[in-house]
């Protein structure tokens, strides 16, 4: 890990050509390489830098007076930042050049480049946000609809964080008890049913557990691949569902030789759409042989299946086949081209899976799809606007195992067990509430969450 002590430095702006750009400085020595570099347009360089408050000058190179870029600079000084530490923030115009040039002599001055996220982690070590508000900046920062950004901002809020406090502060209460039985037998110590307790952290957990799997869909999104033989509309449906011409779309048979993913905004539900080459058997060609696996494995990578067939036309083998490949998926029969005579025979294809029928060149019949859509994926559930929702995979794990332990350390005390056997247990789910909060990490865990980061973030 590395140490507190130094100021660190990074473009905290998305590279590229834009209005402005941002470097930032975090740090013990922020200020004193600030004023080494900036030079303000009014007053003098050594004058006291108001706190707070933007400061317009230039950026110039200390070795030769020459002047980097006009500027913007703000010196935020600790604890009221979001670091806690010394911070200061120069807003450039948004060009590479000038942005890696000033960022280039911040280094040069002392600074040291910042790791992935090393900004948030310094928020977290320093004590401003627990680790469960760290990673809601990640997903603040990587949300894709509103409903995402809603839940980033509840967790960044500290909502699940205080839900997880008050079960924890529960199990310490109960914890310090039974340690006490142990420690000190021949006092008297006033006798407690810690029994209640134990039960109502366990329902508590699963209250916060239940909405995980929903949580994560509308953090996550849905991978969501469209399958079918040749020239059955796949690359239609998908142009249909994004409301734009997206994908190439001809009478030719095969003209999608490779996958394409767009994400669509379903409710609230982030869907990322792989539209894929038509899964044919026999073809000789190279690019289309290739096209063809890469469809498999998307097949084989995907949450949900669309599986489009050709509502006009009689099954045919590669039909049957697809559909081998995607029974052991949830999976969509979508029955394109309603626009035209049906057919007979497609019911008995997938006879287990919803179907809709569609025409992708009218858009009949595609809200039936998306409704068919999230109730697959959601159940039929609908996201509440006050209820706390876990969003991550890793949260949801931690918090499974604390509830496991919290039953377990219930039901020996309710089995008349020594004291020793129940604080076992205790001390497993606490360690595991921990895990969230970041009261218990290891350092291998906050690599493991901040490399997710960008740096300068």
């Amino acid at each position: 890990m590395k140490s507190l002590d130094d100021t660190i430095a990074a473009i905290s702006t998305p590279l590229g050509q834009g209005g402005i750009g941002l470097v930032r400085m975090s740090g013990p020595h922020a200020l004193a390489i600030a004023r080494r570099l900036f030079r303000p347009a009014r007053g003098s360089a050594d004058a006291a830098w108001p706190p707070f408050r933007l400061r317009h000058g230039h950026i110039a190179d200390p070795a030769t007076g020459e002047r980097v870029d006009e500027v913007l600079a703000a010196y935020m000084p600790a604890p009221r930042t979001y670091t806690r530490q010394d911070v200061v923030e120069i807003n450039c115009h948004g060009g590479v050049v000038p942005l890696r040039k000033v960022l280039e002599l911040t280094l040069r001055e002392g600074a040291r480049l910042a790791e992935p996220g090393e900004f948030t982690l310094r928020a977290f070590l320093n004590g401003r946000i627990d680790l469960a508000q760290a990673e809601a900046v990640l997903d603040v920062v990587n949300a894709h609809t509103e409903a995402a950004l809603r839940l980033a901002v509840h967790q960044l809020d500290g909502h699940l964080s205080g839900e997880i406090r008050q079960v924890r502060e529960s199990l310490v209460a109960a914890l310090a008890y039974l340690e006490a039985t142990i420690d000190f037998v021949e006092d008297e110590i006033p006798p407690q049913d810690v029994g209640p307790v134990l039960r109502d952290a366990a329902a508590a957990l699963q209250r916060v557990l239940r909405g995980a799997d929903q949580g994560i869909i509308y953090r996550q999104g849905i991978r969501t691949a469209i399958i079918g033989r040749p020239n059955v509309g796949k690359s239609s449906l998908l142009n249909a569902l994004l409301r734009m011409d997206r994908a190439i779309v001809t009478p030719i048979p095969g003209t999608t030789r490779d996958t394409l993913e767009e994400t669509l905004n379903l409710s609230g539900v982030p869907l990322v759409l792989v539209d894929t080459a038509g899964i044919a058997n026999g073809s000789t060609n190279l690019v289309e042989q290739l096209g063809i696996e890469r469809s498999r494995e998307a097949l084989r990578r995907a949450d949900l299946i669309l599986m489009v067939v050709d509502g006009s036309e009689p099954l045919q083998q590669e039909d049957w086949e697809i559909a081998r490949l995607a029974q052991e998926r949830p999976t969509v029969l979508v029955i394109n081209k309603s626009d035209l005579p049906t057919v007979a025979g497609i019911v008995d294809l997938l006879p287990g899976a919803p179907r809709v029928q569609v025409s992708a060149l009218t858009g009949e019949g595609l809200d039936d799809l998306k409704t068919m859509i999230l109730h697959q994926v959601l159940g039929g559930e609908v996201m509440a606007s006050d209820g706390i929702l876990v969003t991550s995979a890793r949260h949801k794990d931690v918090l499974a195992r604390a509830q496991g332990h919290v039953q377990k350390a219930a039901k020996t005390f309710h089995d008349g067990l020594p004291a020793d056997f129940v604080t076992i247990d205790l001390r497993a789910a606490l360690d595991s509430l921990g895990e969230v909060t970041g009261q218990t990490v290891t350092a291998d865990l906050l690599d493991s969450v901040f490399a997710n980061f960008c740096i300068g973030k």
